[in-house]
């Protein structure tokens, strides 16, 4: 690999645990840069052939004051690389300091200048610039990327188009349309060819991918487009091979399909036996599965399991754990640290249960277990790493955490069921609003003001869009409105609504739909044609077809008009797979959009944020009176909970959902439990009609206010008295001799002070003679003291644990082998 090639792949090297990156490097390792080359003709020209070629066309000047400035600044800065050794220009080129960082910040042309005025030149300010462009035109010299590309001259791709390529830039001109060409991006997009064809030479024809990947690199992040259209253009040239990505967009965010080997190492593992044995596991379970899933494996077994053992285990090197390294893993894997920001922007840390907790167990124990299993097969390849699963079967039990999940999930659909109605007219509402909006402004004269939905706007006076129309305005308060931005997510908002709430699809189907999705069936019975929405295979590998209804077809009809080019056709285009990390074959998709000239499809965090803003709207709140959340995913269960709601047979549901078996339909649909309540209710009428009818006559107010009363007047200062309903106190209200009085055990004090005041009230009539006092104080303290003794009986049974033992395994087996023993002899 070249020099130029692995600054590339370092360039891009992911940096972290998501593999971000990833791709970029693969492809650079399949495409490098072109490698810059040592001498050419141009390079080994004479001065004199230089000047005598500048002087002719087509390296000429088109004016004679443009000619003249070129003429100069070329002697003069031939005459200042002659001054620096090497046999050829771009030798001297080289060695000059033109070839070091300097020449970003123009470093170069205050030395140039310094030996200008030395030896008795008066060069301009812009006299350096002008010679290096004649050079350029001549190929006498090719700077390295980085030197080019912070060049700004605006006369850089005129020249080169017409000195170095004038037949590959008119073929790609005639190729593209005239407004493309015309634009901002697409004259960027020219100026970059022609810097490429000055520093890595040849022609348009001659720019690769890795060309391109070269100046990803080193351009700036603003400067993305124009690459990404320069590919589009050569894509369409047929410049680029078959084997080439689809589009360089997201290139240096896409990880791609990486080996086994990279998904483990990027956590970094100590222990190189257990690391292999990992790797060996992925490699062997790889075809079976999808990369997905390899994927979220390599996290479960090299982070949560064993880069955990080596952090809190240092030096740990075998996977036979011991009982107490298995258990303390295990209590840590049940809890995580959750960060949560609080309102005034501090954050506190808080300790949650770990929802995935019994699915890292289970995947670990398979990771044992087949181990064990492959052993048997291939002692030699798998025995080595064999060890005791330090997970039992009992341990990844899921009965109680699926019925846990089957609640929330019942609980989420049942309170998002009945918003759907109002998020509909609210996404309609949104879309016509700013349809409208839109439409104001294109009609709108530019530099005039509109009002629209009572509010007044101010129209840009001039704009760079290719339509002559601009997308936003300013509101009265100064601030800038996208209308054009506004109406693109209210559309998508609501198409995607309509279309996962009338169809019950996943996320990544909807986004599969083509415009080959949409097929007719004739009915065998009637001769009806029925429209049908074809479903690829998806989670389940089952294709599908769904009956389109009139409101769906509404919806469809609508997103093929916006997506069809000026021929009428939906672009094809490819589509990455964000789960398998490999690109799709190209196809109509309806759910796509163009920008920056370049077609491609909507993403899934696209549409949950076009659905978020959608309910920020409606202003609905959930139970906890925090504004509701949708997921694309609540529609199935919306959809799948209503059809069967209103009869729809679940074994119909079942097919038309794409699920293999009819429970998964049944554990998505959130039914209330109706024919328990029927029945209940039956029975409790039942009752009623064999008891006497004035049982169930209707009480009066009076009547329901006198019972009401009657617990209201049984509240004491220590508790509550437990005499029955309609009966009056039976002991005159001497509540601490009562054997009803029932004491609270917040009111302990209360007693305890009541027993001492009794106590000194005794001792005091015992002073002072007062016999006939004592015998009623000494009853009250009896009862007082009798009552204090049941409550802290009844206190200490609350705090009381009890051990009821558990019997050890061995004890099992020594009574077994008794038992056994004592039989045997029989």
């Amino acid at each position: 690999m070249t020099t130029t090639a692995t600054q590339a792949v370092a360039h891009f090297a992911p940096r972290n645990t998501d593999l971000t990156g990833a791709e970029a490097v693969a492809l650079i390792g399949r495409f490098p840069p072109r490698s810059p080359l040592t001498t050419w003709p141009g390079a080994e020209a004479s001065r004199e052939e230089i000047l005598h070629r500048l002087g002719q066309p087509p390296l000429r000047a088109a004016n004679d004051r443009a000619q003249n400035a070129r003429m100069r600044g070329a002697r003069l800065l031939l005459s200042w690389l002659e001054t620096f050794p090497g046999t050829t220009w771009q030798q001297r080129w080289q060695a000059s300091p033109c070839s070091s960082q300097q020449a970003l910040s123009a470093g170069w042309q205050e030395d140039f200048t310094a030996w200008a005025r030395s030896t008795g030149h008066r060069p301009g300010r812009a006299i350096s610039r002008t010679g290096l462009l004649a050079l350029l035109c001549a190929d006498a010299i090719r700077p390295n990327p980085e030197f080019i590309n912070g060049v700004l001259s605006r006369h850089l791709r005129p020249a080169i188009e017409v000195s170095r390529d004038p037949d590959g830039f008119a073929y790609l001109k005639a190729l593209l349309p005239a407004d493309v060409v015309s634009s901002k991006n697409g004259s960027k997009a020219l100026k970059l060819i022609a810097e490429i064809i000055v520093a890595q030479g040849g022609g348009v024809r001659d720019i690769t991918v890795g060309d391109l990947l070269l100046w990803l690199r080193i351009s700036d992040s603003r400067e993305t487009i124009r690459i990404l259209t320069v590919y589009e253009w050569l894509r369409e040239l047929g410049n680029l091979p078959a084997d080439a990505p689809p589009t360089l967009r997201r290139i240096t965010y896409r990880s791609g399909q990486v080996h086994p080997e990279q998904l483990v190492d990027r956590y970094h593992l100590k222990c190189r036996p257990v690391r292999d044995a990992i790797v060996a596991y992925l490699l062997e379970r790889s075809p079976a599965v999808d990369y997905g899933t390899v994927k979220a494996l390599s996290a479960t077994l090299a982070l949560r399991f064993w880069a955990d053992l080596e952090h809190h285990h240092p030096g740990i090197s075998s996977l036979h754990l011991s009982a107490e390294v298995s258990t303390a893993w295990k209590a840590r894997l049940a809890t995580k640290v959750v960060r949560k920001r609080q309102p005034d922007g501090s954050v506190v840390e808080t300790t949650e249960p770990r929802k995935s907790a019994v699915a890292v167990k289970t995947q670990v124990r398979a990771f044992y277990l087949d181990l064990a299993q492959w052993a048997l097969e291939e002692p030699e390849k798998w025995a080595g790493w064999v060890a005791p699963c330090p997970i039992s079967a009992a341990e990844i039990v899921v009965k109680k955490a699926d019925r846990q999940r089957k609640s929330r999930m019942d609980q989420r659909t049942r309170e998002r069921l009945p918003a759907v109605p109002i998020l509909v007219k609210v996404a309609e509402r949104r879309l016509k609003e700013a349809q409208a909006r839109l439409d104001a402004l294109n009609e709108a004269p530019l530099g005039t003001t509109f009002t629209v939905f009572g509010e007044t706007f101010t129209v840009p006076r001039t704009t760079v869009r290719v339509s002559g129309r601009p997308t936003r305005a300013w509101d009265d308060q100064g601030a800038a409105r996208d209308f054009g931005a506004e109406e693109r997510l209210a559309f998508w908002a609501w198409a995607g609504i309509e279309t996962l709430r009338h169809t019950g699809i996943r996320i990544e189907e909807l986004l599969e739909l083509g415009h080959h999705s949409i097929i007719s069936y004739t009915l065998p019975t009637t001769g009806q044609v029925v429209p049908l929405l074809q479903i690829a295979p998806s989670k389940s590998d089952q294709e599908r077809l769904l009956l389109v209804t009139p409101e769906l077809a509404d919806v469809l009809s609508t997103v093929v008009s916006r997506v069809r080019d000026a021929d009428g056709k939906v672009p094809v285009i490819p589509s990455y797979d964000w789960h398998e990390r490999t690109w799709n074959s190209p196809m109509p998709l309806l759910f796509q959009e163009s920008q920056a000239g370049e077609h491609h499809r909507l993403s899934p965090r696209f549409f949950r944020d076009a659905i978020h803003q959608t309910l920020a709207a409606t202003g609905l709140l959930d139970s906890l009176g925090k504004p509701l959340t949708f997921q694309p995913h609540d529609f199935r269960r919306i959809f799948i909970t209503d059809s069967i709601l209103n009869g729809l047979p679940p074994h119909i549901a079942q097919v038309i959902a794409g699920h293999e078996h009819i429970g998964t339909t049944m554990g998505y649909a959130a039914i209330y439990p109706a024919d328990a309540i029927e029945a209940h209710r039956a029975f409790i009428a039942r009752r009623r009609a064999l008891r006497p009818v004035e049982e169930y006559r209707t009480v009066t107010p009076e009547e329901w206010d006198e019972f009401l009363g009657h617990f209201e007047r049984r509240k004491l200062a220590m508790g509550d008295c437990g005499r029955a309903y309609g009966t009056d106190c039976a002991h005159e209200h001497a509540c601490v001799r009562c054997p009803v009085l029932i004491v609270h055990a917040t009111e302990r004090p209360r007693m305890v002070e009541i027993r001492d005041n009794l106590q000194a009230r005794i001792q005091e009539a015992e002073r002072e003679g007062w016999l006939g006092e004592i015998e009623g104080l000494q009853s009250s303290l009896t009862h007082a003291e009798e009552k204090l003794a049941q409550l802290d009986a009844q206190i200490a049974r609350k705090q009381e644990a009890i051990d009821l033992g558990i019997p050890t395994f061995r004890e099992i087996v020594a009574r077994t082998t008794t038992v056994g023993t004592q039989q045997e002899p029989s």
